[in-house]
Formats: structure tokens, sequence, C-alpha cells
């Protein structure tokens, strides 16, 4: 029997009157090898746990922490005969995790849609009550704050069902053959538009092919740009460099020259709705998914994404991407 689950990757005990006689590999790793010949009551520790043993009959119990601090385990109990029973556990954390990411990702959408919600019903219903008396400035005032809002809103949406699809192909590798740096050049114009794009300093070396989805990849350049344009400082240029990265890879660089960003928020930046600078965020249009959305399309490119940043000097975002192979005369 113990031959039988050894290399489960599921943690299995047997226990003969309560007292453990085999324990797989997978067990061991968890509870420890010196588990083996103790009561199972010991060697477990945990009330939920030792509830279900003192039962003496099939059942299951739910314990956290134990192997480490945040874990959460079930543990599933099958009695074999009146003096063997089998132990099984079964790993919920990582269920856990995402049901919690989920409710939080719930919580802060909703809390962004409300805000310019809150706002364009607030001054719609002024509008509608005063009209007759507000003068045509207030007025005026009050469509553009309207208008803002709006648009801020259709931005989210907008985002949020980018997000979606971008997680939902992120294990479909992409199969076009796509040239770089016109893709480069052309969206990270259309990321300043007119009234920006005199702040570009764009220059790439050379043609680069990759696999990709040119859609995502145009929107992860606008969406570097766009924020680079955002926070640099109005009167410095904004650099795009595109060159390779040793023989089968190419490096897309994206600098600004701004207030930069402390040391302790770079790892916390691709994180839905994380913000530096809540207010000044949002009163550029930011939605805090535009850096959550560039992770997910460069993962789905088997890229890696880096962030350097230096207080008062500005922000390096890089994104190395792999070459197509026949690219590398593969």
């Amino acid at each position: 029997m113990g031959e039988l689950f050894e290399h489960s990757e599921t943690p299995i005990v047997i226990t003969e009157r309560d007292r453990v006689t085999i324990a797989n590999l997978a067990a061991r790793g968890l509870l420890g090898s010196h588990i083996l010949g103790q009561d199972a009551r010991m060697a477990l520790r945990q009330p939920e746990a030792v509830r279900l043993l003192d039962r003496d009959a099939d059942g299951s119990a739910i314990v956290r922490g134990l192997s480490r601090r945040n874990d959460i385990w079930r543990i599933n109990r099958k009695k074999l005969d009146d003096q063997l029973a089998v132990v099984e556990f079964v790993n919920k954390t990582a269920e856990a995790d995402i049901a919690r990411a989920h409710t939080d990702f719930v919580a802060n959408a909703s809390h962004e849609l409300r805000t310019p919600l809150a706002a364009i019903i607030g001054y719609v219903e002024t509008l509608s009550e005063d009209a007759g008396n507000l003068e045509t400035k207030t007025a005026e005032r009050f469509l553009d704050t309207i208008q803002r809002e709006a648009k801020r809103l259709q931005n989210l949406v907008s985002d949020l069902m980018s997000l979606s699809r971008i997680e939902a192909e992120k294990h479909d590798l992409p199969s076009a053959r796509i040239e770089l740096s016109g893709l480069v050049e052309s969206a990270a114009r259309d990321g300043a538009g007119n009234e920006r794009l005199d702040r570009l300093d764009v220059a790439t070396s050379g043609q680069f092919f990759i696999r990709g989805d040119a859609q995502q990849l145009e929107q992860l350049v606008r969406n570097l740009v766009d924020n680079a344009l955002k926070y640099g400082h109005a009167d410095q240029p904004v650099t795009i460099r595109l060159h390779p990265r040793g023989d089968n890879r190419v490096r897309l660089t994206v600098t600004d020259r701004g207030d930069g960003i402390a040391a302790e928020h770079i790892p916390h930046l691709t994180r839905r709705f994380y913000r530096t600078d809540p207010g000044r965020s949002r009163a550029s249009g930011g939605t805090g998914l535009g850096l959550a959305i560039v992770k997910h399309i460069v993962e789905r490119h088997r890229g890696r994404l880096d962030v350097e940043s230096t207080v008062g000097e500005g922000t390096r975002v890089t994104v190395t991407l792999p070459l197509d192979s026949e690219e590398l005369g593969n």
C-alpha cells in the first residue's frame, strides 16, 4: 500500500488505530518524516483535525496553518476497516487566494465605477432641478465635469474588458508574425496624440520579427507611452527605444523624466487599481489598470517586464520579447 501511494502528489497517510503507519513522500514533505509511528493527533496538532480523528468515522475538516501560516487544507478521512483509515490532505490555499483576489477585484472595480457615476448623477440632477436658475458659465462647467467623468467611466469599462480578454487568452501563444519596429512607432504616436507628439523621441535599430498579437502589442505600447507622458515633466521628452537584446530577443524601453517612483511602490505597480498617487492618477484620467494590462500582454508573449525608477529623475519601463525563430534562421 505504501508503494501504491508513495509518489502521489497528494499527501496521504495510512493510520492503524490512529497511529501513522504509512506516509507517502508528499505527506512526509508536508508534516515531516518524524510522523511515522506517531499518534496522528499528535502529528497534526490541529483542533479541527483532532476532532475529526476522535469521531472515529468518515468525514472531513478544514485546517489552517498546517505547514505555513496562511495555508488552507481540507483533510479527508476514510475508514478501511475497524483499525485502518486513509487520511488525505487537499491543498485549498490557491483556490482561496483566487477567490479572495476575485472578491478584491470586484470590490475595487465597484468603487472605481461608483465614483464617476456619483459625479455624473449629481451634476445631472442639479442641472435638471435648477436649469432655469443656473448661469451659462456654471452650466457649462457642470457639463464639462459630466463629460470628463463619462469619459473616465468609458475608459475604465474599456480597460476592464481588455483585461478580461487578455486574461482569457493568456495560455494561447500568438501565432501571427509581426514586424515590431513599425508597430512601435505607429502605436507610440497614437498613444501620444497630436497634442503631445512633440515630446516623443522614438528610435529603432532595424527590423525585428516576433510572434505576437498586433492589437495587444499596440495596446502595450500605447499604455506605456501614455503613462510616461502623464507622469513625465511636461517640458521633457519621453524616449522610446527598440534594439536587440543578445542574439534571440528584442528589448523595448520607454523612459520618462519626471518625479520618479519610490522603491517601495515598484513591486506593486502591476496590481490592478494600484496607484502611487491616486489623486493625480484620477485627475489625469488614469484607470489604475494600464500596467496590469501590460503585464498580462507581456506574459502571453512569453516576455519579461522590468520597471526601474529614481526619485527626482524619472522612470524606465523595459519589455523584453523573444524573436521569431524564422528571424533567427532556425
